[in-house]
């Protein structure tokens, strides 16, 4: 099954988030292990921002989180952060389409 990784951010820079994004995805390409990213604003709370990523499984994650792209990344994200970013790392455990 799947595993989720589900960062959330607190920014007055999102745009800078997603050009940042943009920046991994094109220097992690053939090497990186994620499936799908959405990034996300949380309507109730303004400045609050959620990135999830998919990954095949939680192996392939740790494997992505070891690519020196995405330590470069991480490190960026923080600078763009107001406060640290808060991590859930979620196993799939079945999936229902409505």
């Amino acid at each position: 099954m799947s595993f989720f990784q589900v960062i959330e951010l607190h920014t007055s820079r999102p745009d800078d988030v997603e050009a940042l994004v943009s920046e991994w995805r094109k220097a992690s390409s053939g090497r990186r292990t994620a499936v799908r990213g959405t990034f996300t604003s949380d309507r109730d709370r303004p400045g609050v921002y959620v990135q999830i990523v998919e990954f095949p499984s939680y192996e392939d994650a740790q494997a992505n989180s070891g690519l020196p792209e995405t330590a470069r990344f991480a490190e960026q994200l923080g600078a763009l952060c107001d406060g640290p970013p808060r991590f859930s790392n979620l196993d799939v455990r079945s999936v229902e389409e409505m």
